[in-house]
């Protein structure tokens, strides 16, 4: 069996998940892992899947074009190495960095490059800019992994260093804190 990786863009609407979904089943494949999710009113998903040994890229590509072609969906499908399936793992602990602040160009690519830095991986990011210079309708989830070995009052400072500069409120917590915090 061959590993692959397919991404699907289009308009939100009702049996995009269905659809594909169909279509990889009758194909034979198994979906191992998806990220789903819709940004203003486009739908995004990943999907890593087993597949037949047979199978290539270009004819996945093309049965999920031809059988969901009414939806008019975009796909780009890759075949994954055995090596880029391995699983990493780091000395790490989960953490959520929040931000609230005004809109402006360059926040995500600031916030995210402070993070690099520290060598502090973004693992799933959520951002929602809706009202130009109302705080509490700009606002950033980053859930990251910190490595054990980084200096978490040095990046807690340099957090808020940044939130200072670019007028942001920025707060990091572990993230069963955050999610203990945020329980419904």
């Amino acid at each position: 069996m061959k590993k692959f990786i397919i991404s699907v863009l289009g308009k939100d609407r009702p049996g995009i998940i269905a659809a594909v979904t169909k279509v990889l089943f009758q194909k034979d494949f198994n979906i191992e892992d998806v990220s789903q999710t819709i940004l203003q009113n486009q739908f995004s998903g990943i999907f890593i899947t087993e597949g037949p040994d047979d199978a290539t890229p270009t004819g996945v590509r093309e049965a999920l074009e031809n059988d969901t072609s009414s939806l008019r969906l975009h796909f780009h499908v890759g075949e994954l190495a055995a090596d880029d399936v391995t699983w990493t793992t780091c000395d790490c602990e989960p953490f959520v960095i929040t931000t609230r602040g005004p809109d402006r160009k360059g926040l995500v690519a600031s916030v995210t490059a402070l993070l690099a830095a520290h060598n502090v991986n973004v693992t799933q990011l959520q951002a929602a800019f809706r009202g130009g210079d109302d705080p509490d309708r700009n606002i950033m989830i980053y859930e990251v992994d910190i490595p054990l070995d980084v200096d978490r009052q040095k990046l807690r400072e340099d957090l808020r260093d940044k939130g200072r500069e670019l007028d942001l409120q920025i707060s990091i917590q572990h993230k069963d804190i955050f999610q203990a915090i945020n329980r419904i």
